[in-house]
């Protein structure tokens, strides 16, 4: 009996000790007595954090990367060579996405020496059981494999824009094939990607995609990978501002870590606000457009490394998926470019785009613009939108006429001039 009261009372104290600890834990994270130990670790970090990064100097620290963009055409192809294509319906490309999205993982991490190959074993690649995506605008390969985490590239050392990654699965084993951007050229590389994901493909039933080569037409030599697809109606959308220019003001200067300093505000004869910080001037117009520049650049640490494209791109994606991406509705952000400037400068292009088309905006078409300098946001250009669904639709020329009346690639996409009803439109690509 002895024995059992001794062996509770243990218990007790153990759990007290226990209890202790966890709340010392918690009280020192919450002071920040564990900052300079844990400071490199993003645990639910927001952008400001992520910009001042440990030393709380400004500068970009290493962590996991989020894609920034995702393919806008996923294809499945089965056993008899016919396709399951999406583009145009965003919940249904996601859901393909997350299902698929570990296959491409899998084998850019797993991938062999790769080898230039003919365009006639890209096709025949095609044809085959496989996954196949492609991204509106080229992303490199490195960044490509960054965004997909848990990723490591093996002997793939390209370092060239992609748009176009097919893996092919046969019974003895699986490629990757992919198109150099540049040069229109192609490779392959065996890769351990498991031909037994493709049978869990086979809940896709084909759809009535081709891609263009597949139709013989004399005009598709101009854009042979283009997906068509059967559709010809495709949803209005409508787009609103999505708050006033004081709600947009705070929502950008809270992202990009001022929320706390003083400023002044002043009107402008416009209708917009401008306020100036002792480190940024910041301003919004009526139409939710945003300019932010900030005006205490701090001098690099030259102990400290540049940052990668990789985590240049993170940097500003966070900016956007706080900012403009909070409230876009139907609609989805994805980066179309990154563009080196003087000394160290890069600026990284965004994009709105839903119901697998492109919004094309006033101001240089672009969603938003960030500018980093040795890790430091310096420059950023908003432009806030909420997309929804009016519930109309408007029949467009088919995709088989629209390719030989184009004479090349095209693209579906909707001109935000300011009205409220956006109504989609053919562009070449």
């Amino acid at each position: 009996m002895l024995t059992k009261t001794k062996t509770a009372v243990e218990w007790v104290k153990t759990g007290l000790i226990v209890l202790l600890t966890a709340s010392a834990f918690l009280l020192g994270w919450r002071t920040g007595l564990f900052n300079d130990f844990f400071g490199s670790i993003p645990l639910f970090g927001s952008v400001a954090e992520l910009m001042r990064g440990p030393s709380g100097s400004g500068m970009a620290g290493s962590g996991s990367f989020k894609e920034a963009a995702k393919p806008l055409t996923i294809v499945i192809t089965n056993e008899e060579g016919k396709h399951y294509g999406v583009k145009y319906d965003t919940d249904a490309r996601n859901a393909a996405y997350d299902r698929t999205s570990s296959i491409m993982g899998e084998a850019l991490g797993s991938a062999a020496v790769s080898s230039e190959i003919s365009e006639a074993e890209w096709r025949e690649a095609l044809s085959g059981p496989n996954v196949y995506f492609e991204y509106i605008s080229p992303v490199r390969f490195p960044i490509l494999s960054a965004w997909l985490i848990g990723v490591r590239m093996t002997e793939i050392t390209h370092d060239f824009p992609v748009r176009r990654v097919c893996i092919a699965f046969s019974d003895d084993k699986s490629r990757i094939y992919y198109q150099d951007n540049d040069s229109g050229a192609f490779y392959s590389a065996d890769t351990a990607a498991s031909s037994g994901k493709a049978q869990e493909l086979g809940i896709y039933t084909p759809n009535g995609t081709f891609f263009a080569f597949e139709l013989g037409l004399e005009v598709a030599l101009n854009a042979p990978y283009m997906l068509i697809m059967p559709d010809s109606e495709h949803p209005d959308v409508r787009a609103v501002v999505p708050g006033s220019p004081e709600e947009l003001l705070n929502m950008t200067l809270s992202a990009l870590g001022h929320s706390n300093e003083q400023y002044i505000t002043q009107p402008e004869s416009t209708g917009g606000l401008r306020r100036v910080g002792t480190q940024f001037n910041i301003s919004v117009d009526m139409n939710g457009s945003i300019t932010y520049r900030r005006i205490d650049l701090p001098a690099h640490d030259n102990e400290q490394p540049l940052p990668t494209a990789c985590e240049v791109i993170e940097i500003a994606r966070s900016v956007v998926a706080d900012t403009i991406g909070m409230d876009c509705g139907s609609a989805e952000v994805f980066s179309d470019l990154l563009q080196t400037g003087e000394g160290d400068s890069c600026s990284v292009y965004f994009g709105y785009y839903i119901a697998g088309g492109r919004v094309y905006l006033p101001r240089d078409n672009h969603a938003a613009r960030v500018t980093v300098i040795s890790g430091v946001v310096t420059d950023v250009e908003l432009c806030f939108r909420s997309f929804s669904y009016t519930g109309d639709y408007t029949v467009l020329l088919p995709e088989r006429q629209a390719l030989a009346a184009a004479g090349g690639e095209f693209m579906l996409c909707y001109s935000d001039t300011g009205a409220d009803i956006l109504q989609p439109t053919w562009v070449l690509h």
